[in-house]
């Protein structure tokens, strides 16, 4: 017999956390009985796989980049809705469920950066840059959601789905100009977008590390310290 699991709280605080809510239900509502969460997960797996075949397949067919797009709309909806059909269905495997989407996460995201690599597109330790980005705040929120009970899945209004989007739109970019100019210069649109996200994902580990390490550090004083400053 397992021992009783309290599920982490998650909180998202996305622009369009709310509506997708909504439509992941109506979705789930809507779901042949004989698809289940993991089929789901594993569509998000394969699609963030395509994702990464297709930016490394349009160096020499640009038309490629419309299929990646495509594939980022499927692994949203393979990664978003196979925990709201469990939970539709009262099918939950909490913990199996948050390890093995996370895992294959880390994966995927691999995948995608690593076609970008070779797509030409996005200069290779631009793509190394922002992987180790991703997995230094992913690292942040995983031991936090271990110390703290809560996964926060969202940032400055910004959570999977609405970077999924701008990823899709700087893609579709690309079909008209890969370039962007500034201050003279011309720059690879995702070279630019690369280092913005760098950036983006780093500030964001340290500002979450500095919150969750002063949250713990009040939770757990040290022994005889409140009877000292009384």
């Amino acid at each position: 017999m397992s021992e009783p699991f309290n599920e982490a709280t998650r909180v998202s605080t996305g622009f369009l956390t709310a509506l997708e809510r909504r439509c992941l239900i109506w979705l789930a509502d809507r779901i042949p009985p004989r698809i289940n969460s993991d089929h789901l997960t594993a569509l998000a797996l394969v699609a963030m796989f395509m994702t990464g075949v297709s930016y490394w397949l349009a160096r020499e067919h640009r038309l490629a980049l419309v299929s990646a797009v495509v594939w980022l709309a499927l692994n949203w909806l393979g990664d978003s809705l196979d925990g709201t059909l469990a939970r539709v269905r009262q099918r939950q495997r909490p913990r199996y469920g948050f390890y093995v989407d996370h895992v294959l996460d880390t994966f995927g995201v691999l995948f995608v950066l690593g076609g970008l690599a070779l797509s030409g597109y996005m200069r290779p330790f631009v793509a190394a840059g922002v992987l180790i980005a991703y997995y230094i705040l992913s690292i942040e929120l995983f031991l936090a959601t271990y110390c703290l009970s809560t996964f926060r899945m969202s940032f400055w209004k910004l959570g999977p789905t609405e970077l999924r989007i701008l990823l899709a739109a700087g893609t579709l970019a690309l079909l008209f100009d890969p370039k962007v100019t500034m201050l003279g210069e011309e720059y690879g649109l995702f070279d630019v977008g690369g280092i913005v996200a760098t950036g983006g994902l780093t500030l964001t580990a340290l500002v979450s590390a500095a919150g969750h390490a002063h949250e713990l550090y009040l939770a757990e004083p040290l022994p005889g310290a409140v009877g000292k400053e009384a």
